[in-house]
């Protein structure tokens, strides 16, 4: 199926991991697709070389999703090769977890949680909608997390719950804003196969949440895809302001 034949899509942060999950699968169903990366040049050019080699267009474009002036860089650079931008994914979000991010003071994790996945999305939300308001139609899709409004234990999983908490709130109330010319939605992962948690998670401990998920076993950056899909496609017509958590039936 080309259930986005002839789209034109944004996908933040997709140089790896989910966002390049969500990239490979718009454009096996139609979709010319631009790759958003901050610093990972190479591997969102090996992202590109794989959907042309689909037979799809595609382009990377850099931009920082914590600059306000970046996002209005993209969306300008988007417009300029493909006239258009019909879905937008906000995808990207900070890493405080490895490398530099894991070592940062707790401060600094919440502001990057904040500049980035909180207010990244609401200045990329805000800085797209007239344009698809003007074209009569667009669809955005945020990220969220399955336990921001359940909470895990921990300093880490507070701040990010904090961040993606405002995500959801954003979400709801900028659907109801927005319509009928912009479908928001939001999905919201639990534990997926990242590299993070394949490299990064001791056994023992990756056992341990595997034993609280009803489907017994970590989601794919695939499974999150497949639902970014629906709620990009017309088959979900009829939702907006809503959250799917993808997390194997974990309450």
């Amino acid at each position: 199926m080309e259930r986005l034949k002839n789209k034109i899509a944004v996908i933040t942060g997709a140089s790896s991991g989910i966002g390049a999950g969500i990239a490979a699968l718009f454009a096996k169903e139609g979709a010319a697709v631009v790759v958003n990366y901050r610093k990972s040049k190479d591997s969102a050019e090996k992202v590109v070389d794989e959907i042309k080699d689909m037979g799809q267009r595609a382009i990377a474009i850099q931009a920082d999703m914590a600059n306000k002036e970046d996002i209005a860089r993209l969306i300008a650079t988007t417009l300029s090769e493909f006239g258009r931008i019909d879905i937008w994914v906000n995808n990207a979000g900070a890493d405080i977890l490895t490398g530099a991010g894991a070592s940062a003071k707790l401060d600094e994790k919440l502001d990057q949680l904040l500049n980035v996945d909180l207010k990244g999305t609401m200045n990329a939300c805000w800085s797209i909608t007239s344009m698809m308001q003007a074209q009569g139609s667009g669809v955005i899709v945020n990220m969220g997390w399955d336990l921001s409004t359940h909470g895990f234990e921990g300093t880490n999983p507070q701040i990010f719950a904090a961040s993606k908490a405002g995500v959801l709130g954003f979400t709801r109330s900028f659907a109801k804003t927005v319509g009928p010319e912009i479908r928001v939605n939001m999905v919201s992962p639990g534990w997926i196969a990242t590299s993070f948690a394949e490299e990064h998670m001791q056994d023992e401990y990756f056992q341990a949440r595997i034993k609280e998920i009803p489907l017994g076993r970590f989601g794919k950056p695939e499974d999150v895809a497949a639902a970014v899909l629906f709620l990009a496609s017309d088959e979900s017509s009829y939702l907006s302001g809503e959250s799917i958590n993808i997390n194997g039936g974990l309450v």
